[in-house]
């Protein structure tokens, strides 16, 4: 029996050798033992749409600010106030009895320049210094022209009484030496329409018959004198007759 212990404790304290084999020599890694990781859940496109959504807002509110703080702070241009856009208003009609006025007939309605010769002198709108046919008998608008702009009240006052005409500012008929100048077109209906449509009939009617210009009575085949040239005026086409050429000439014309 005390050999067989003997025999044992030899056993143990002797190393047994064994081949070597391929379990012997493994590789050495930085990887000491496997573990199972959970799977967390992915969130990477919430957070591109959320800061979408947060740049969208923050550049509108930023977009917002900057307009109201440029709508406070806005300076009026200079030279303008909150009315200026307003039209201006128009001069204040004023008859002016002393005014001198010139007629000129645009249209083919005979003897609508003397009608209304009459009437301006008869009712103190003005003192008729020239009436007759115009360059054109095809004037389309009907107007008051002056040149003078302290003129704009009689000019606008005239012009209320012919039936609401236009007013402008020109000085194309400042030959005619007068203040105003009522060029009559087709389209005019103020008064001396029916005035000339009886003066034509009845200078029908009655061969040697009178015309009555202004405050003067003028027989037929009498001839007229412009006042400003101091010419006969040619009865076809109401313009003085320059005795230089024997040939009726129109003083705007002559002197542009």
């Amino acid at each position: 029996m005390a050999k067989r212990t003997e025999d044992a404790g030899v056993r143990r304290g002797t190393r047994q050798d064994y081949p070597e084999d391929r379990f012997d020599r493994v590789e050495r890694t930085g990887r000491v033992g496997a573990h199972r990781v959970t799977a967390r859940p992915r969130y990477t496109w919430q957070y591109i749409i959320a800061a979408l959504l947060g740049f969208a807002v923050l550049t509108t509110l930023g977009v917002l600010t900057v307009h109201t703080i440029g709508d406070s702070g806005k300076l009026p241009i200079s030279g303008t106030s909150p009315s200026s856009t307003a039209e201006q208003s128009a001069p204040e009609a004023k008859l002016d009895p002393d005014a001198t006025v010139a007629i000129l007939n645009g249209t083919t309605t005979e003897n609508l320049a003397a009608a209304l010769d009459q009437i301006i002198s008869t009712e103190k709108w003005g003192s008729i210094l020239f009436s007759g046919s115009a360059a054109e008998s095809n004037v389309e608008i009907s107007a008051v022209f002056y040149s003078d702009p302290a003129d704009a009240p009689a000019a606008a006052g005239l012009a209320a009484k012919l039936g609401g005409l236009s007013t402008y500012t020109t000085s194309d008929y400042d030959s005619y030496n007068a203040k105003l100048v009522v060029l009559l077109g087709a389209d005019y209906q103020g008064p001396g329409l029916a005035e000339a449509a009886e003066m034509t009939a009845t200078a029908a009617a009655t061969p040697g018959g009178e015309i009555s210009m202004g405050n003067e009575t003028v027989p037929e085949g009498t001839p007229e004198i412009d006042p400003a040239t101091g010419w006969e005026i040619d009865p076809a086409t109401g313009f003085p007759i320059d005795p230089a050429t024997g040939l009726a000439t129109d003083p705007a014309a002559a002197t542009s």
